[in-house]
């Protein structure tokens, strides 16, 4: 698809607003703080640039702190969409390799679609960042029940990296895609 096509097929989705959930995973500050509704409430800076970034885009935005669950993690993104009407939602966090990051284990089995470009161009512009330490990343994207999901890692970089140059430019394009 030529620029001014991929451009004109966009306009649709541009200006609206949508209602985002954005659910941080950390075993760590969950049992330090509990289950917050506010990224200022329990020190979470990757949460907040993200509900930052989302507000300021004009969408609606619902936060949870949340542990590195399974069942946790599946039935809050579950929660979102059907009590919350959330058009998407962002896990942040529990994205890397070590025994507790489940993030993408709770997913990926809740996915009707993955959406392998968003984890790819994630990882491209991470290695412009960090180098080949971005091969790291597990981040992805995917569709569950007509809503969208983003996984991307805590550390406030990706977070940044993530809403700011891939989640926000292309969030009503996806949503209206998944909705034809």
């Amino acid at each position: 698809m030529g620029n001014a096509s991929h451009e004109k097929h966009k306009e649709g989705s541009k200006g609206k607003s949508y209602t985002c959930g954005v659910l941080t995973v950390s075993t760590s500050r969950y049992d330090k703080y509990g289950d917050s509704d506010s990224p200022e409430k329990c020190e979470d800076e990757s949460g907040k640039i993200i509900l930052d970034a989302l507000k300021g885009a004009g969408h609606k935005v619902l936060y949870r702190l949340l542990s590195d669950d399974r069942l946790m993690i599946e039935s809050t993104v579950m929660e979102m969409f059907k009590d919350s009407g959330a058009d998407a939602v962002i896990v942040c966090g529990g994205t890397g390799l070590t025994a507790s990051d489940v993030t993408i284990e709770a997913i990926t089995p809740m996915l009707q679609k993955v959406i392998p470009g968003f984890g790819e161009l994630f990882r491209i512009k991470s290695y412009e960042e960090i180098g080949t330490a971005s091969v790291l990343t597990r981040a992805m994207a995917g569709v569950v029940e007509d809503r969208v999901v983003f996984c991307i890692p805590g550390s406030p970089n990706a977070a940044r990296l993530a809403v700011k140059d891939l989640i926000i430019p292309e969030l009503g394009h996806i949503v209206s895609h998944i909705r034809k």
